[in-house]
This record gives C-alpha cells, sequence and structure tokens, in this order.
C-alpha cells in the first residue's frame, strides 16, 4: 500500500456504477433468473476493463473493478457459500426509524422489492470458490491491460502504474443482512463466516491487491442491528468483532490490508450515529494498515478534530471521505482541498489518501447519486487532491 509521497494519492470506497446490460443480469439474477454464465462473463469482463480505464483517465491512484460482478457488497456470498436457503427475517428497527417511523417504512418498502437477503439455516461452507477467482481474474487482466496502455504513451495518472484493491464483506457484516437462524450464538456465527471468509481475503491477498474488508457492522451496527445495546455493549461487541476479523486475515500482510467504517449509505437523518470517536480507538488497533470512514457528509464532516485528540499510531493510515456518496452536489476542488490539509495537518501528509464516504453503487440498480453524477464528483476529487498536494508539498 503506497504511501502520499509527493502528492496526496486518491481511491474510493468500492462500488461504481455498472453499465446497463450488466445491470439487467445483476437484477435478474436477484429476482430469480440466474443469467447465462457465459454472456455474464463476457458483460462483466468488459465492464471491469472499461471501469478501470475510467478511474485511471479520471487521475484515480488506487482502482477496483467497482464491485461489476456483485449485486452489493456484503450479500452476495449468499451465491458464493452454502447454507443461506432460509427465509429473510424483517428488518430491524433502527435507533433512527424510531424517531422517523414514516420515512423509513418508505425505504423499507424499496427495499423488499430490491434486495435478497436469506438467513442461514445450515453449515456454512464454499460451494463457488470459483466466483472469488473469476473476480481477481478479471482486475489483474484489466490493470494489466491498463499498466502497459499507460506504459506506451497513454496519459497515467502521478505515482506510476495503478495499483489496485478489491473488496470482500466482514464477517460481522454478513452477519448484520443474513441473519442467523442455525449456529447456537452470534459469536459462533461470527467465527464460522469467518473460517470461510478468510480463504477470499487470502486469495486477493496473494494476487498482489490491497484487500478492503467492508465493516458498516462497525458503526452503522450502533444504530440498526446492535439498537437495543447500550454503549458500553456496543463497544464490546465491536471488540468481538475485531477480534474475529484479526483471526480471519491473519496471513494476509497487513501493509495490503485496509477497512472501511460506515454509517449507512443512506441518505436520512443519522441523528443517532455512533461518533467516530468511541470506535476509532480499537479499529486503529486491528492489524489493517488503513481505515476509511466518512469524512464528507453533514453528520460526519466535523469528526476531521478527532485526529487532533487520537494519535495516528505509527505506520498506520486514514482514508477519509471527501465525497459525500450520497448527495448529487459536486463537491468545489477547494473544499476538498481544504478538507485534505486539515487531516494532513494531524496525522502528516504521507499518512492521508483521498477516499469517498461511501460506494456510488451499493446495491446494483439503487444509488442516491445518478452515475454521470458520481464521476463528475470523483473528478473534483482528483483536482482538489491535486490543489492539496500543491499546498503540502509547495
Amino acid at each position: 500500500m503506497q504511501r502520499s509521497t509527493g502528492h496526496i494519492r486518491t481511491t474510493h470506497t468500492g462500488s461504481l456504477p455498472r453499465p446497463a446490460g450488466l445491470l439487467e443480469l445483476l437484477q435478474a439474477r436477484e429476482a430469480g433468473a440466474p443469467p447465462e454464465p457465459q454472456a455474464f462473463e463476457q458483460r462483466t469482463c468488459a465492464a471491469v476493463r472499461e471501469v478501470v480505464k475510467r478511474q485511471r483517465t479520471l487521475g484515480l491512484s488506487v482502482v477496483n473493478d467497482g464491485e461489476m460482478s456483485k449485486p452489493d457488497y456484503s450479500t452476495y456470498i449468499k451465491y458464493r457459500l452454502s447454507g443461506f436457503e432460509g427465509e429473510a427475517d424483517p428488518p430491524s428497527v433502527s435507533r433512527d426509524a424510531r424517531d422517523f417511523p414514516e420515512f423509513f417504512a418508505e425505504q423499507s418498502a424499496y427495499s423488499a422489492k430490491h434486495a435478497y437477503r436469506p438467513s442461514c439455516t445450515g453449515p456454512i461452507a464454499w460451494r463457488d470458490f470459483a466466483a472469488v477467482k473469476a473476480d481477481i481474474g478479471r482486475l489483474a487482466a484489466a490493470i494489466t491491460a491498463q499498466a502497459e496502455a499507460e506504459a506506451t504513451g497513454g496519459a497515467a495518472p502521478p505515482g506510476g502504474p495503478p495499483e489496485a484493491f478489491m473488496t470482500a464483506v466482514s464477517p460481522g457484516q454478513a452477519a448484520r443482512f443474513l441473519p442467523n437462524r442455525y449456529y447456537p450464538s452470534h459469536q459462533a456465527y461470527l467465527e464460522a463466516l469467518a473460517a470461510v471468509l478468510k480463504d477470499e481475503y487470502e486469495a486477493i491477498a496473494q494476487a498482489g491487491f490491497i484487500l478492503q474488508v467492508d465493516c458498516p457492522d462497525l458503526a452503522s451496527g450502533w444504530n440498526n442491528q446492535f439498537a437495543d445495546l447500550d454503549l458500553a455493549q456496543f463497544r464490546s461487541m465491536v471488540g468481538l468483532h475485531l477480534e474475529v476479523l484479526d483471526e480471519a486475515t491473519r496471513n494476509v500482510p497487513p501493509e495490503q490490508l485496509r477497512l472501511h467504517l460506515c454509517w449507512g449509505n443512506y441518505p436520512g437523518p443519522h441523528h443517532h450515529d455512533i461518533a467516530l470517536r468511541e470506535i476509532i480507538g480499537p479499529v486503529l488497533r486491528s492489524r489493517a494498515t488503513a481505515v476509511s470512514f466518512e469524512g464528507a457528509n453533514a453528520r460526519h464532516e466535523h469528526e476531521w478534530a478527532v485526529f487532533g485528540e487520537i494519535r495516528l499510531p505509527e505506520g498506520k493510515m486514514i482514508i477519509p471521505g471527501v465525497l459525500d456518496s450520497t448527495s448529487n452536489f459536486i463537491e468545489h476542488p477547494e473544499l476538498i482541498a481544504q478538507r485534505l490539509c486539515r487531516y494532513a495537518a494531524r496525522v502528516g501528509r504521507e499518512n492521508l489518501i483521498a477516499g469517498t464516504d461511501c460506494g456510488f453503487a451499493t446495491f446494483a440498480g439503487r444509488s442516491a447519486v445518478h452515475p454521470q453524477i458520481a464521476w463528475a464528483k470523483l473528478g473534483a476529487m482528483v483536482e482538489g487532491a491535486a490543489l492539496a498536494s500543491a499546498r503540502l508539498w509547495p
């Protein structure tokens, strides 16, 4: 994982807008009509190659496959693992929903139509590990093609050849959306998920990519999954989830590991979101070298100040969001530069990478930000990072 040397590096959280043809195939599979394998492979390969090229053309330093093959960032495992054949449970009532029931009733009705979240009713094991290998192969091919194009005269962002990351769900987040009806306890369920998901984590790292583990359970979990816990109980739950995740990633070099925190990628009240200062300490003590978190939206932008209170441990990096992934406002590059310089003043410019609050296409076919605007926002981030770099390396 390269540090920001001479300029602020740029990345994002994971999901990017999927092309229409591929989107239709993903939605058909969610509706119970699996696409023809060859057609799916061809469209996915083309989409990954195009999304890698577009990220680099914009000027992003650390790119990925845009999660092209997945219906979303966490329940994709229901197609790859055995054990998920049960009926979905009713969604938990969040702390926010207790205050704004009408708003969340509309959100839940939409989710019920567009998301298939079965429960776990049997032992978890791989049934399609080939899908993980296919994801890795598509990204590797796209990165190789892009690197060759840049080496032979194509425009390339500063910092050398493209660096690549891949996302994977954390055990805790998988447990949040795919409820347990089989294992004797929450901890047993986490450990069963971790024992299988570690194979995906290790395969991504062995391919030479940065592994980003998506961990909304560590932040958003306070508002929904664990809405009935008090603060001390939730902190204990965060500790358990991190302990299980550290064990699952023990064979992933820390310099290839980053975590993403999320408070829920939706345009809602968020007034019960747990404060970053309440959870960032144990997260920074995890094995991950870098931590990605929301830092641009109206509920969390102020939390840059936390890094004036908490010392960033030696060797760690942060990837704060400087783009709001739920708003169609395109952030001004100057605002992005100001945000980055504030963080740099507290953690050091080399320990900072510009990122996004969350994904721009978290669920296939359901996005708060229009695809064209999502790409424009990423372009603004690159411009803002360039402005910040000029100030931080005068």
